[in-house]
């Protein structure tokens, strides 16, 4: 009726960017992209949430080892293919990726609202036998579970791990959020904030995309978060 041509966006893909939740995922994730190849394997994310928890048993039991893209496809049950291919693009890192960042960004496809289930799902597949996890960890997951290639979490970390340990717990990170609500806001969004506010732009989306439909706010602004693409 509008004579203008479709997306290849559905309602799911909304549904996702516009969840709440403490992480907001920024304008320009990949998880829009992760979510289209996900169903174009024939995957349905509705029906796949309640095999999380053994996808990332599988996961953990990895230890971190990385896999080759039919080692990737047999963990899937699904012959390689094109579109497979594309889905390993997104977490490649010279031919093999970490099947827990996979399971990571299917949590949060498969449950779009429940921000902190997926970062406690994810501490279960990081964490060591004492039950913490490192910075660097911390970067992995977060820069999984929004979608970006590039994310500073050492300021966010230090004020977690309050007594240096060097280390921190799902708990310790829990109560964290229980304190501070905004903690994105001001740890991990500061710098895309400071961008948005110097262009006077409007209030972003939950998760900057489907702001509204009116047409003050058809112009989005360019954000400086990358994709995880590589």
């Amino acid at each position: 009726a509008l004579e203008v041509s479709v997306t290849d966006y559905t309602f799911e893909d909304c549904q996702l960017a516009l969840a709440e939740g403490q992480l907001r995922l920024p304008s320009n994730t990949c998880l829009l992209e992760f979510a289209k190849l996900v169903r174009s394997l024939g995957l349905k994310p509705e029906k796949l949430e309640k095999d999380l928890d053994r996808y990332s048993q599988s996961a953990k039991k990895m230890k971190g080892k990385r896999v080759s893209l039919k080692e990737f496809a047999a963990y899937l049950e699904v012959p390689v293919s094109n579109t497979l291919e594309n889905m390993f693009a997104l977490f490649n890192e010279d031919g093999v990726i970490d099947l827990r960042e996979y399971v990571t960004a299917l949590s949060v496809v498969c449950r779009p609202s429940k921000t902190l289930e997926t970062i406690q799902l994810a501490f279960k597949m990081y964490e060591s036998q004492n039950g913490t996890i490192i910075e660097n960890d911390l970067a992995c997951i977060l820069k999984t579970a929004l979608g970006v290639s590039e994310l500073n979490v050492t300021v966010l970390f230090k004020a977690i791990d309050a007594e240096e340990k060097g280390e921190i717990t799902y708990d310790d990170f829990y109560r964290y959020t229980e304190m501070y609500p905004d903690f994105a806001e001001e740890y991990l969004y500061h710098d895309q904030m400071e961008v948005e506010n110097c262009l006077k732009t409007s209030l972003p989306a939950p998760n900057g995309f489907c702001t509204d439909f009116s047409p003050e706010n058809a112009d989005d602004k360019k954000n400086p978060l990358q994709k995880k693409l590589n």
